[in-house]
């Protein structure tokens, strides 16, 4: 025990600049994993956003009132890349769409909104599926994401669809 307490010794500079050296390379090892972790947490974040504002949409269309009796229509047809239109009968007093193209989602300002509204019965919204009582919606977010130098240049889209029946 008086051995290791005499044995005053400590490091020498050149012990003390090599475990320097380590540490320092274990840093910047670390320090360039930082802006990639961060750019996907940002990714995940605003993907994760888009899909939501997505659902939120395809829950509003499947509220609406879309009935062969009495022949009620409030959901709608898309024309061409327009939104849908609903057909026929008022829906609460309106006879335009129920979901205009979004600019800017409310809320959301750097996500656009847009859905589509395709008959089934006209085109076929699946391989083999061409019935007038069904609806193909479609729901599209775009959002400028981020990469590793700052703002992408272009769009990047969630899309999300929805087979629809009419009651």
């Amino acid at each position: 025990m008086r051995a290791l307490i005499a044995n005053d010794r400590g490091l020498t500079l050149a012990e003390i600049l090599i475990a320097v050296a380590i540490l320092g390379i274990g840093l910047v090892g670390l320090a360039a994993v930082i802006p990639g972790a961060s750019y996907a947490v940002q990714e995940g974040n605003q993907l994760s956003t888009a899909t939501f504002l997505a659902e939120q949409m395809i829950e509003r269309t499947r509220a609406v009132t879309w009935t062969g009796t009495p022949a009620t229509d409030c959901l709608g047809v898309s024309t061409g890349n327009a939104a849908p239109v609903p057909t026929g009968a008022t829906c609460n007093g309106a006879t335009t769409t129920q979901f205009p193209d979004e600019a800017a989602v409310s809320g959301y300002p750097s996500y656009r909104r847009v859905v589509r509204v395709d008959d089934c019965g006209v085109t076929a919204c699946i391989p083999g599926l061409t019935d007038p009582g069904m609806r193909l919606v479609t729901v599209t977010i775009t959002y400028r994401g981020l990469t590793a130098a700052g703002q992408s240049p272009t769009d990047k889209p969630v899309t999300l669809q929805w087979l629809v029946a009419r009651k």
